[in-house]
């Protein structure tokens, strides 16, 4: 049987086109993109996703209490058979009964290098305090802000005339790969929690 991962997102879907890519590569073995979930009708990533034959779920959030919302997705996600979670662009916090239904078992990312600059634009945060290196993480999603543990991070320089644009622009790149990298390495189970840290466990281990 394939791990079944289940996406969910609120617009473009390039994180999860870009697991869809590796998926259909071979890059990360006995899996398969089961369900992608959005929010918001007309997102970008729905056409993605039924262009490339996956099942699709619009599940509209406006005006519904975070929990009573949560329970309609962990449901939708079950009946899927999903045994891994990716937040790909998906605009909402989880609440403690989504966390709960997937314990360790649900993946995010994030362009910057948390715990600096969580929440939204994190570019505009670092452009604006002046740092000199940016770039993106791969967390476990627990009950706070951007700060389950984290299963991989990389650096992205910033250069003078970075914009907010040109900043973003570079650091999906790096989001594309590790994210491949993430989801592959928790499949795997060849890991260990210590604290905050995620630790890829040697062949020998």
């Amino acid at each position: 049987m394939p791990y079944r991962i289940g996406v969910l997102l609120s617009g473009r879907g390039s994180n999860f086109e870009a697991l869809a890519n590796s998926v259909s590569a071979g890059r990360i073995p006995g899996a398969e993109i089961a369900l992608v979930i959005s929010n918001r009708e007309g997102a970008p990533g729905i056409a993605l996703a039924v262009s490339r034959g996956i099942a699709v779920k619009i599940v509209p959030s406006k005006g519904i209490a975070r929990e009573d919302y949560d329970r309609v997705l962990v449901q939708e996600l079950k009946n899927a058979g999903v045994d891994l979670v990716c937040l790909a662009g998906f605009m909402r916090l989880l609440s403690p009964y989504f966390v709960g239904a997937f314990p360790q078992r649900i993946l995010n990312i994030h362009p910057s290098l948390l715990p600096s600059f969580p929440g939204l634009e994190a570019q505009r945060q670092a452009l604006e305090y002046g740092v000199k290196f940016s770039g993106c993480t791969v967390h476990l999603v627990d009950e706070s802000l951007d700060a389950g543990p984290i299963v991989a991070q990389a650096i992205v320089p910033l250069s003078d005339g970075d914009t907010e644009e040109t900043l973003a622009a570079r650091i999906l790149v790096e989001e594309h790969r590790i994210f491949t990298e993430a989801v592959r390495l928790v499949l795997s189970g060849q890991y260990r929690i210590e604290g905050r840290r995620v630790i890829a466990l040697s062949k020998s281990s």
